[in-house]
């Protein structure tokens, strides 16, 4: 029931106040550790959500997924960064951003480059073949040989790929120890 505020009876207005509903936040484990001043905000909330959503998403793409202003974005991920509910890591000239804590160093890395699209192909089949040639990794994917060697300088410098040299050609694997993580986090990129 609203509550009549008490103002001036010359006034001629009068203000109705209603008492503040309690939100429900998605986690409530988060509820649990987390000031309200921050999860009682919706647009704040949503933000969150996304981030959990969608580990790895970089800031146009969290402007873009919630229809939210570009102030806006950096304003509630300025206030998440800071109470420590996420983080970032850089990607070239991007932000991407994760729920803090929830995943390794090596696993924010592995799926910022799952976020690339061709880096994302090339590291399925090579989770398929275990060892795919360079010649048939081009061919699959329908890009040069110069392209493809690009695509995987980038994953040999990041320790993703190992590269074997046979006789007459060139073979890719996965380094050890992104076997495991790989299929899982490759899971939750294609959600």
């Amino acid at each position: 029931m609203p509550i009549a505020s008490t103002l001036p009876s010359n006034s001629g207005v009068s203000l109705w106040t209603f008492p503040e509903f309690s939100f429900q936040p998605v986690f409530e484990d988060l509820a649990k550790v987390t000031p309200p001043s921050l999860i009682n905000n919706s647009t704040r909330t949503e933000v969150y959500d996304f981030i959990v959503a969608n580990p790895g998403i970089q800031f146009r793409g969290i402007c873009t997924g919630l229809c939210i202003a570009i102030g806006t974005a950096e304003f509630h991920l300025g206030v998440l960064k800071k109470a420590g509910l996420i983080s970032f890591v850089r990607d070239g000239k991007y932000k991407r951003f994760f729920v803090d804590k929830r995943f390794s160093a090596k696993e924010m890395k592995l799926i910022s480059l799952l976020r690339h699209d061709t880096i994302k192909e090339i590291l399925k089949m090579i989770t398929n073949e275990k060892t795919i040639s360079h010649s048939k990794l081009a061919s699959n994917l329908a890009i040069t040989s110069q392209g493809l060697t690009w695509q995987m300088n980038r994953l040999k410098e990041e320790g993703v790929v190992q590269e074997n040299y046979a006789v007459t050609r060139i073979t890719y694997s996965l380094n050890e120890i992104y076997v495991q993580a790989l299929p899982e986090l490759l899971c939750i990129i294609e959600q």
